[in-house]
């Protein structure tokens, strides 16, 4: 009997510390994110002692999820609905957001996954500049229940804003997109508003991404300059070329021009001259030069004028 005591008594240290060897373990490869939002939950509701209305607590994480952060803030249904909640942490909530079902008090759960984004949330393609952020909503009715299905909150109005304070610069030449991950599994990427905003009328996770594959301009800018040196004499003949076609056009078009004016003046001139021609040609006296002009000249008369005393009867 003195021997199994003796022996229980040495075993109880290690008993003591079989907890904590677990939770320093590095989390299982195969849990999901609906596992982690369901420790998070767990670990938000404990946070509460006393818990005052639309005040945030600061919940403690599993050491094997260090660099997690978690918060919990208990809210009245109503109050959510007609005032919401101007600030909580990067979540602006707006007026009009409601549950299904419908619960007299509710409790928002806030997630910042920090160096575990990628592993909870991996997105093949993408690179993330910002942590994935969450925002769950649970019954607040039993404040010490745990794995409590989540509500269904929707804003009505306004979406609800998340304003991202730290994002890492993206790659030259690439452009940002808000991520939104639903509680289905599913993802949709959205535009990003100015100053790293992304908006969404429902919870999940979010996070701002850039295509990881995209192509960077350095390359393009090298085969652009090796382009140049390779074709640039090329080049700058077909801009010769172009100038000079674009010269000569215009020389030829007033040359033209010209040569138009040119032969109407001499159709006109030659018009007068036959007109001239015609006026001499048809004319019934003899035209005499008198110095420089011309004038009629008549030569005789058809009937000879007669005295009148020298008519002899």
């Amino acid at each position: 009997m003195r021997v199994g005591t003796i022996f229980l008594f040495s075993l109880l240290p290690l008993l003591l510390s079989l907890p904590l060897s677990i939770a320093q373990l590095p989390p299982d490869t195969a849990m999901s994110s609906r596992t982690l939002d369901a420790i998070l939950q767990d670990c938000a509701f404990k946070a509460f002692l006393r818990p005052k209305t639309g005040v945030p607590y600061d919940a403690q994480v599993p050491r094997n999820l260090t660099g997690i952060r978690v918060s919990a803030m208990r809210l009245r249904s109503g109050s959510l609905r007609t005032r919401g909640v101007e600030r909580y942490e990067e979540f602006q909530i707006p007026i009009g957001v409601f549950e299904q079902p419908y619960v007299e008090r509710l409790v928002l759960v806030y997630h910042n996954l920090g160096n575990w984004s990628e592993k909870f949330y991996p997105l093949p393609g993408y690179s993330y500049l910002a942590p994935v952020l969450g925002l769950m909503s649970y019954s607040g009715a039993t404040l010490n229940a745990s794995e409590l299905p989540e509500l269904d909150i929707r804003a009505s109005d306004k979406p609800i804003l998340i304003k991202f304070p730290h994002v890492k610069p993206a790659p030259s030449g690439s452009v940002p997109k808000c991520v939104y991950f639903d509680l289905q599994g599913s993802v949709q990427f959205d535009i990003l508003s100015h100053g790293n905003v992304c908006s969404t009328v429902q919870q999940g996770h979010f996070s701002i991404v850039v295509e990881s594959n995209a192509p960077s301009p350095a390359p393009a800018a090298v085969a652009v300059a090796a382009d140049v040196g390779k074709g640039g004499t090329r080049n700058k003949h077909k801009v010769w070329i172009i100038v000079a076609s674009f010269v000569g056009g215009c020389l030829l078009l007033i040359m033209l021009s010209l040569l138009i004016a040119k032969v109407r003046r001499t159709k006109q001139g030659m018009k007068i001259q036959q007109l001239e021609w015609a006026a001499e040609s048809n004319e019934t006296l003899h035209m005499a030069s008198i110095g420089g002009t011309k004038a009629p000249l008549a030569v005789g008369t058809r009937t000879r004028p007669t005295i009148e005393n020298d008519y002899v009867p």
